[in-house]
């Protein structure tokens, strides 16, 4: 059941072969008068803090989004209230974040004027000491991610080959003309998001946010991603076609191209993977469960089942190593946002805070 007005989480950035991968810069909306409010600062100076401050102050508001920090399950990244349209995010390392049209639509709040550098350059080597450890485990877990990704990815291509694609076809075909009908005579519009994300705590999945987002759901329970891929990347391109605004939920093994859950918010529509990754099942009162083995060739999987299950077990132990790895490097970034946070004076980044949440409140 959907609890009105609550929040939803999801990742904007995650872990992946390629390294950390943002989404952040979709956030900014200029062209529907939305605005940006980018925090820049070091580790342990507040900003999740303040992001923390303004998602209290605005809790309730319909459509919240608290953005996870998928390096930090304790921080929050950012936080997005569309009713109001703005959004204070971090903009620092990885994320990056930087305003296209300065003052017009994006503000930046700097944190460093808060800061004693005299007191951060007396710790210059532990400093750049640790931030060379942490980079060296984030490299070292995008290995792991990779070696992963190439596992798994070569149990997707046999599964694919097993794929009764013209059965597949009709029952996309069908459904879609089912839940998704209606012809506004506009494009939809789509935002990206990560539901999942390897972090410090290892895999983590956001399934509440799926309960909010759709009264109805629709299971995919696929082991290898062959069928859900195929069929997401349909569905969404027909709900766009048709009309309506939808969420793509990416795997951060695949990030620009491997689908996993899609969502219509004006449907209270969901489409989600469910596999041994990420189960869903127990979780949540599907409205209908798709299984793989419906839409496979009659025994062409069993041919395979050796080759997938070592790709699998094997890939799971690559994410285990990655996740202990991201844990290891969040560990040091505690020690390092503890210079940081010696170093800066709170009561100049409280007065931040307040005037940003006076100007918030007079939007």
């Amino acid at each position: 059941m959907k609890t009105e007005n609550a929040a939803l989480t999801f990742f904007l950035g995650a872990n992946t072969p390629s390294g950390f991968v943002s989404k952040f810069e979709q956030l900014a909306n200029p062209e529907a008068g939305g605005r940006a409010y980018i925090l820049k600062g070091g580790p342990g100076c507040g900003k999740s803090t303040i992001i923390g401050k303004v998602a209290a102050a605005f809790e309730g508001e319909p459509g919240l989004e608290l953005i996870a920090c998928a390096s930090d399950l304790g921080s929050l990244d950012g936080v997005i209230v569309p009713s109001k349209k703005f959004c204070v995010v971090d903009g620092t390392s990885p994320h990056l974040l930087e305003p296209k049209y300065p003052g017009a639509v994006e503000s930046v709040i700097e944190l460093s004027a808060c800061w004693d550098e005299c007191a951060l350059q007396s710790c210059r080597e532990e400093i750049v000491s640790l931030g060379a450890n942490i980079a060296r485990c984030q490299e070292y877990s995008c290995r792991y991610l990779a070696a992963a990704a190439a596992l798994l990815g070569d149990s997707y291509r046999l599964a694919l080959g097993c794929l009764n694609t013209p059965k597949l076809t009709a029952y996309l075909g069908r459904l879609s003309a089912k839940e998704l009908s209606r012809g506004s005579g506009r494009m939809g519009k789509e935002k990206s998001r990560f539901l999942s994300a390897v972090t410090n705590r290892g895999p983590m999945k956001f399934t509440q946010s799926i309960k909010q987002l759709a009264e109805r759901v629709y299971l995919i329970n696929d082991e290898h991603g062959a069928l859900s891929r195929m069929m997401l990347h349909s569905l969404r391109a027909r709900a766009l076609e048709q009309g309506y605004d939808v969420i793509a939920c990416y795997c951060p093994l695949g990030p620009f191209d491997k689908l996993e859950h899609l969502f219509v918010p004006e449907l209270s529509l969901g489409f989600v993977t469910s596999n041994r990754f990420h189960n869903f099942e127990a979780e949540l009162s599907p409205y209908r469960i798709i299984n793989t083995q419906r839409f496979m060739e009659e025994g062409c999987l069993k041919q395979h089942k050796k080759r997938m299950t070592w790709s699998r077990k094997a890939g799971a132990q690559m994410i285990s190593q990655a996740g202990g790895l991201i844990a290891e490097a969040a560990t040091l970034q505690g020690e390092l946002e503890s210079y940081y946070t010696a170093a800066t004076d709170f009561a100049k980044v409280d007065k931040l805070t307040d005037e940003l949440l006076e100007k918030l409140s007079s939007l």
